[in-house]
C-alpha cells in the first residue's frame, strides 16, 4: 500500500517502544530497524487523492486526538510472523479511526481492509519474524501510554510524510 494514515506517538511512548525492538534486536530477532519511528496506521489505501487530504485536515480538526494505552502482546489476523504490542480500543480512538474512514469512503482506491472498521486493531509492530520467541523475550509487558501527537499521511512512493492535524 503506498499511502498510509498513521497517528505519530510522543517522544517519551516512542523511546519505550524502540527500548523493546532494541531487546529484541539484540537476542537476535528481526525487528525493525533503530530508525524507524514506532507509529500506528489507521488506514493505509493505493493513492489519496488532494480532495480526500483536504478533506482529512478539515475533519481532524474537528476531533480530540487521545493517548493510547499500548498493552497486548500479539498479532493481527493475516499477518501471524509479527509479534506487536495492540492498543485498548477505547471510544476516543475508534471515533478518530471512524473519522478517517468517512471521509475516505468513496474518495480512495484500494483501501486495505485489515485497517476498516471493524477489521482494525490499533497497534505497533515490535517484532518481523519468530513471533513466539519475540513474545517469550518481552512477556510481561507493562502498559504504555502513548499519547497521539499528529496525524500523518505517508506516501511510501516519495518517502515524503505531511502532517494532518
Amino acid at each position: 500500500m503506498p499511502h498510509y494514515v498513521r497517528l505519530r506517538l510522543d517522544d517519551d511512548a516512542v523511546a519505550a517502544l524502540s527500548g523493546l525492538r532494541a531487546r529484541l534486536t539484540a537476542a537476535g530477532v528481526d525487528a525493525p530497524p533503530a530508525g524507524h519511528r514506532p507509529d500506528v496506521t489507521v488506514a493505509a489505501t493505493a493513492t489519496v487523492p488532494r480532495a480526500a487530504r483536504d478533506a482529512l485536515v478539515a475533519e481532524l480538526r474537528l476531533v480530540a486526538l487521545p493517548a493510547l494505552w499500548l498493552a497486548t502482546l500479539g498479532s493481527v489476523t493475516g499477518d501471524d510472523e509479527r509479534l506487536v504490542l495492540a492498543a485498548v480500543t477505547d471510544p476516543e480512538v475508534l471515533a478518530v479511526h471512524i473519522a478517517v474512514h468517512d471521509v475516505l469512503a468513496g474518495r480512495v482506491r484500494s483501501p486495505f481492509a485489515a485497517h476498516l472498521p471493524g477489521s482494525w486493531l490499533p497497534h505497533v509492530v515490535l517484532a518481523r519474524s519468530r513471533p513466539a520467541e519475540a513474545f517469550a523475550l518481552l512477556h510481561p509487558v507493562g502498559p504504555i501510554r502513548a499519547r497521539i501527537t499528529a496525524v500523518e499521511l505517508h506516501d511510501t512512493r516519495s518517502g515524503e510524510t505531511d502532517t494532518l492535524a
